[in-house]
């Protein structure tokens, strides 16, 4: 009992603390200075057509993200990919092809109203990621918060179906990591798309280039049946929201099959 309410007694405590800390020391935590130079670069070039650097976004974080700080995202994926690759040659041998467990009344998962509820639920969640994802040069979100929103749905299943549920309808870890595998192909193409379009034309183009910049005057599309996308960005938060739901599936397949071992 003491146990159970350590953890949120903790919780509580470390919230009202850094609430306390950051009224009563407002004055280191908030700027005191105009803002930096950076920052106003950003904030001014973002979305404007008319600058040299604009990337046609009007959401400024997935613009650095994705466009000005575009490699240091690039890495910090595969940082993401080769973390996931390490957790399961951990945890090679416990496959998803053990036999799918029963309960002694032959039941798996939860009651029938939970598994209905979740069965109306679960393409809204899907639909609620989606739209995080792929909105994400327009409004706060992106790739990786999309992705991770989508994989709630798995993860809700395995805990009300059963990991049998997904199992049976072929929804195995290498099909996630094939799925993954995609995705970073996908970022790795759009990256360079522009740069070898500009070798294409005998243009001169960079790595990670999206909008037209000085030296280099060629651009992806900002708009796409009227529809602004923000040139490369909205290919990025696409791919990126695949990886990163894939990924989060395949580390909560494996989690399910050790358990499903050590029982």
């Amino acid at each position: 009992m003491k146990t159970r309410l350590l953890e949120p007694l903790v919780l509580v405590v470390f919230i009202i603390g850094t609430s306390l800390l950051l009224v009563l020391s407002r004055g280191y935590f908030t700027p005191q200075f105009d803002v930096s130079p950076l920052a106003v670069f950003y904030l001014e070039n973002t979305y404007n057509p008319q600058s040299s650097y604009t990337v046609n976004s009007p959401e400024a974080v997935t613009a650095i993200v994705w466009d000005y700080r575009g490699l240091d995202t690039l890495y910090e994926t595969m940082v993401f990919f080769l973390a996931l690759i390490g957790g399961l040659a951990l945890a090679r041998g416990l496959g998803s092809n053990r036999p799918v467990q029963e309960s002694a009344s032959g039941e798996r998962g939860l009651s029938i109203i939970v598994k209905t509820v979740t069965r109306i639920t679960a393409p809204m969640i899907v639909a609620v990621g989606a739209s995080i994802g792929l909105h994400g040069h327009l409004t706060p979100g992106g790739g990786f918060q999309g992705g991770a929103t989508i994989a709630v749905v798995p993860m809700v299943i395995i805990i009300v179906f059963s990991v049998g549920f997904l199992i049976e309808r072929n929804l195995r870890k290498e099909q996630m990591l094939v799925l993954r595998s995609i995705g970073l192909i996908g970022i790795g193409l759009t990256a360079v798309s522009v740069y070898l379009a500009g070798l294409a034309l005998g243009v001169k183009a960079y790595v990670f280039q999206n909008m037209a910049k000085p030296g280099a005057p060629i651009s992806a599309p900002a708009t796409m049946g009227g529809q602004l996308i923000s040139g490369t960005l909205w290919f990025f938060n696409l791919f990126e929201m695949i990886a990163v739901a894939a990924g989060f599936v395949v580390a909560f397949l494996v989690v399910s099959s050790m358990r499903g071992e050590k029982k």
